[in-house]
This record gives structure tokens, C-alpha cells and sequence, in this order.
């Protein structure tokens, strides 16, 4: 098997902290490339809310401006001595973004941290992971904490 471009999408908690951890371990033996992928949630498609326009610009712009130095920070820890990885910002539904960017790139494997949802909790919240993994067309490696 050849792994030459991973994708590890991060929504910043600690499992997303423990896939980069594995993608980062892959990309090491293969020589791979790894894109960080943050998805802003698209809020308008969410909820179907009308939000005045530069209200809703303004609060992307504050996020984006989080989200990069999260990346940053995520870099700056989790990839010491590993260079070749590109950080992307996208807005939209996490799991097609996640999905379409994978194709786009052809991604070879896709690493992503589950939260291991049950019951109530996963109805009401869904799961990207899941998405994520019934509907690509590359290997998912799904990464949970114990």
C-alpha cells in the first residue's frame, strides 16, 4: 500500500489531538503529506436562519481567526521535525466538506477522531466520523479515545 497524501480533519478536541497524533506516526513511514482540515460549520445551512449578512461575516472572520491559531498550535505540538503538511480553513457541512476535500486531493487514507456518540446524544448530535466513513471513496481510519 501507498499512503502519499492523508487527510486529518480536526474539530480541536482531544481525539481529534490523538488522530493527528496517528496521522503524523503514518506520514513518517510512508513519507505522506498530511492537509489539517478545520470545517467551520456553515450556520445558515445548519438552521435555516437568516443572519444579516456582515453580522454573519464578522462572526466567520472571528472564527477563522480562532481556528488558524488552533491549527497553528496543533503544528507547532503535534508535528515537531514534520514538514510537509498544509493547513486548510473550509466552511460548510464538516462531513461533505471532509469528503469532496479527500477527492478533491486525492487523498490516499483519511484519519479522524471519534467521540464514540451512543443513544440520545448521537441522534441529536450525529456523527461526522460516521459520515465520513460510510460515504468515502479512500480508507478511514477512525481514532477514539479510551
Amino acid at each position: 500500500m501507498d499512503i502519499k497524501t492523508i487527510l486529518c480533519p480536526t474539530d480541536f478536541m482531544e481525539e481529534s489531538r490523538q488522530a493527528v497524533r496517528h496521522a503524523v506516526d503514518i506520514a513518517r513511514k510512508y513519507g505522506s503529506k498530511i492537509y489539517l482540515l478545520h470545517i467551520m460549520h456553515d450556520l445558515e445551512k445548519i438552521t435555516g436562519w437568516y443572519v444579516p449578512h456582515i453580522t454573519i461575516d464578522e462572526l466567520y472572520k472571528d472564527i477563522e481567526s480562532g481556528a488558524q491559531k488552533e491549527l497553528d498550535s496543533i503544528v507547532a505540538e503535534e508535528f515537531k521535525g514534520f514538514s510537509d503538511v498544509e493547513k486548510v480553513i473550509l466552511r460548510g457541512i464538516p462531513y461533505t466538506e471532509i469528503i469532496d476535500f479527500a477527492e478533491e486531493k486525492g487523498a490516499d487514507l483519511i484519519v479522524i477522531g471519534t467521540h464514540g456518540r451512543k443513544g440520545l446524544e448521537k441522534v441529536i448530535f450525529g456523527s461526522t466520523a460516521e459520515q465520513v466513513v460510510k460515504n468515502s471513496k479512500c480508507p478511514v481510519l477512525t481514532v477514539r479515545i479510551r
